[in-house]
């Protein structure tokens, strides 16, 4: 497969660049990009959420009222979860909700997901991204002029430049990372992905030899 290379004015340079198949040709795995996406979320929740059973809730241990002759049901001590301030029962406790998946798994599953951009041609193709100091209002003008100024976009460098993530860190929708650094729950959660022509080597060296 073949992409156009564009530059920073979202002007098409006329060249075309092969993209490796080893990475961008592979057939999608998606029960692996959905492991990979699922273990990812997983890692992102806090697991904190603690609610109060009848051990724990403040409140008197005495009976209220007799065990029989009251005309109603049986009962014990008002921290009870039946009555109203009482303790929950089988609420949630503090836990630990990540997973583990190998190594070779989470290699399928980021190749699928390179691969499904580029099937799905949500893959754009730039020369080089040049800013001399950091601005946002200069780096949100690339974007626009690349037409991707108003959906949720992936930066993908071949090594961290300042610059370019100081211009974008403002900009809700936009997200700068070298390949090294890319997850699965990344690259199928942009709506496009703009890929340095130079990261194409690094997306080679370190995906395809996993």
């Amino acid at each position: 497969m073949e992409l156009s290379v564009f530059n920073s004015k979202g002007e098409d340079t006329g060249r075309k660049v092969a993209l490796p198949e080893s990475v961008f040709g592979v057939e999608p795995n998606e029960h692996a990009m959905y492991l990979d996406v699922k273990q990812y979320l997983a890692n992102q929740r806090q697991g904190t959420h603690k609610s109060k059973e009848r051990n724990e809730v403040a409140g008197s241990t005495k009976k209220i009222k007799r065990q029989k002759g009251t005309g109603g049901a049986r009962a014990g001590s008002l921290k009870a979860p039946v009555f109203v301030g009482g303790g929950r029962v089988f609420g949630p406790r503090p836990r630990n909700y990540s997973f583990k998946l190998n190594k070779k798994l989470k290699a399928v599953a980021r190749l699928s997901a390179l691969s499904t951009l580029a099937k799905d041609e949500r893959l754009v193709l730039v020369d080089n991204i040049t800013i001399d100091t950091p601005k946002t209002k200069s780096f949100a003008a690339i974007l626009q002029s690349l037409n991707v100024g108003t959906r949720k976009t992936l930066i993908v460098t071949k090594e961290a430049n300042k610059n370019v993530v100081l211009s974008s860190r403002n900009l809700p929708k936009v997200k700068v990372a070298t390949p090294a650094a890319l997850t699965t729950y990344d690259l199928l959660n942009a709506d496009k992905v703009v890929c340095l022509e130079e990261s194409l080597a690094v997306f080679e060296e370190i995906y395809a030899k996993k």
